[in-house]
């Protein structure tokens, strides 16, 4: 996006805010046409802003901004798709904000990524009109590894080249994928990992979303996926995700699946 833009009309996910001064709030924006950008909304806080019901986080939303001395700063707002039911149960609170922070984190300022805003749209319809948002999620996970570049090997040992048979394997998150039975215990930070979830993997990795969703996982698989593609994202990202722990605690409340 070119620097010298005095004004931006934008589609936008609001990721997060916080407060900013007396009656303002900062906004992390994901937009279609530039990628992250951060924005002021002055005077969001006070009780008659015309602006307060559009910035919340997960909203899609329609933007004009200008561009101020060191932020942009919104000077409309109309929503486009407001995700209520996001907000209205905590499991879907939970896979939304993962979402969404996993953008935040692999993404960076102005730099344009229309295909992933893409996959953020679905991804949040899909888990707010579901009754269970873990496919939904495994499968943004992997395709947004895609989109950043950090794609898992997850056909040919990374080590040898040899094609993963159906046994179990490793993962290693350093070598970026699967390894097998031979190189695996050569690598010290591998991790086993079992037929089906390498299977379902691949699966999610090579098909539309329209084959992925008719995954039928056992327990322990869902356990094994979600523990293996959040080892491999924090590694990528050299730090720990916020959003996981969220996600454990509703599940031990009952609220979750």
């Amino acid at each position: 996006m070119p620097k010298l833009e005095r004004s931006l009309r934008v589609e936008a996910v609001v990721l997060r805010h916080s407060d900013w001064g007396e009656a303002d709030r900062l906004l992390t924006l994901f937009t279609r046409e530039a990628g992250i950008l951060r924005a002021l909304a002055k005077g969001a806080r006070k009780p008659r802003s015309r602006k307060a019901g559009h910035i919340e986080p997960f909203t899609r939303v329609d933007l004009m901004l200008a561009r101020g001395k060191d932020l942009w700063i919104v000077t409309q707002a109309e929503t486009v798709e407001s995700f209520q039911a996001l907000r209205e149960d905590l499991m879907r609170t939970g896979y939304a904000s993962y979402a969404v922070e996993l953008v935040d984190r692999f993404s960076y300022e102005e730099g344009e990524n229309r295909s992933l805003y893409r996959l953020l749209m679905e991804t949040l319809q899909r888990v707010a009109q579901l009754p269970d948002g873990f496919l939904p999620i495994r499968y943004f996970e992997i395709r947004l590894l895609d989109e950043v570049g950090f794609r898992p090997q997850l056909f040919h040992c990374v080590t040898c080249g040899e094609e993963i048979k159906p046994e179990p394997q490793y993962f290693s998150a350093q070598l970026g994928g699967a390894l097998c039975p031979k190189c695996g215990p050569r690598a010290a930070e591998a991790r086993a990992v079992s037929v089906e979830t390498l299977k379902y993997m691949r699966h999610f990795q090579r098909s539309g979303y329209a084959n992925a969703s008719r995954a039928v996982l056992a327990p322990a698989v869902r356990a094994e996926m979600e523990s293996l593609l959040q080892y491999y994202l924090t590694w990528l990202l050299e730090r720990g995700l916020n959003s996981p722990s969220f996600l454990r605690e509703v599940r031990k409340s009952g609220n979750g699946v």
